[in-house]
């Protein structure tokens, strides 16, 4: 199992620190998000001020973005990084995409991102090897690449693609067309293995693949503190609320709580919805310990042989709990 880091949001300016201390500290790559900032960006200084840690995406927004868009800086930041970057998309929710990014929300979720993982790899290919590009979908339809507008080959063309999902459909896509899947932070071992594990193994079936032969990346919720513990039941609480997450909720047999979430969500009332999280939920969501080497032990129990990578939901920031980490990297 694989030990890995999250960067924090944070400017550009700021990034070579971060990645210069992650690297010299153990972890074996270091993910960006996309929230308050571009996920893409910080690649091209992690890849400049670091040698040998993996990088990747975890995630990008891919129904923001076009394959071309995608395909095109996933490219450069591959030969950047001389082979170490994963280029990780996720596709957000209708609200996201329709009212934050202004784009179109498509009739099949699965669908569409199949199509546009497809995409990319064939605007890809045409690169490295001078494959004419006729990529025809429902969705997309590339036929046009120029000499002009063609980077040309790079020396590490086989860039590794995960894809993030809550729900089976997108889980059954990882196995049959992935190299990994981000399981999203709201998730449960119980999940995990009833659940999600099965549904990458059927799609990998489907591409005769082994379900070993997909990456499963985790950011687990972890406390060792009650004050940890606080944080993770606000952030369960505000997952728990989404209605295209309620089939986690449902496995354990809370969909009445998410329900509740969900309406306390759609009123604004955020004091409200963390005590709708109980010690079970919160016992069953977030990996708790008194030290981090009873922690790091607890992890590795906990989700042995469910995930392939893990990070923890804390985001790594140097000079903040770095014998945490020491300790942590130490037990992995």
């Amino acid at each position: 199992m694989k030990f890995d880091a999250v960067l924090p949001p944070m400017h550009l300016k700021d990034v070579p620190t971060v990645a210069s201390a992650a690297e010299e500290m153990g972890f074996d790559a270091l993910w960006t998000t996309e929230t308050q900032h571009d996920g893409f960006l910080p690649h091209a200084l992690i890849a400049e001020h670091t040698k040998k840690m993996k990088m990747g995406t975890a995630v990008a927004i891919s129904f923001a973005r076009s394959p071309g868009d995608i395909a095109y800086t996933a490219w450069d930041l591959a030969a950047q990084s001389e082979g170490r970057f994963i280029l990780g998309l996720g596709t957000q929710v209708k609200g996201h995409i329709t009212k934050r990014f202004g784009m179109p929300w498509p009739d099949s979720v699965v669908g569409k991102l199949r199509e546009q993982i497809g995409a990319i790899r064939a605007l890809w290919r045409t690169w490295q090897t001078g494959e004419k590009l006729n990529f025809n979908g429902d969705y997309y339809k590339l036929r046009l690449m120029l000499p002009f507008f063609n980077p040309g080959k790079i020396e590490h063309p086989e860039i590794p693609i995960y894809i993030a999902g809550v729900n089976t459909g997108l889980a059954r896509l990882a196995g049959e067309v992935c190299d990994g899947f981000h399981a999203h932070p709201f998730n449960s071992p119980r999940y995990l293995r009833e659940v999600l594990n099965p549904a990458i193994a059927e799609g990998a079936a489907k591409s005769r693949r082994e379900r070993a032969d997909i990456s499963v990346s985790l950011s687990a919720f972890v406390a060792t503190s009650p004050e940890e513990a606080n944080f993770a039941r606000m952030q369960l609480a505000f997952y728990a609320s989404t209605p295209s997450y309620r089939r986690v909720m449902s496995h354990h047999g809370w969909e009445e709580a998410a329900e509740q979430l969900t309406a306390h969500a759609a009123k604004k009332d955020w004091a409200e919805m963390p005590m709708l999280i109980t010690d079970e939920m919160l016992e069953e969501f977030v990996t708790y310990a008194d030290s981090p080497a009873r922690l790091t032990s607890a992890l590795k129990k906990r989700y042995e042989g469910l995930v392939d990578r893990l990070t923890v939901y804390t985001p790594f920031v140097p000079g903040e709990k770095d014998v945490f980490w020491q300790e942590m990297l130490g037990g992995f």
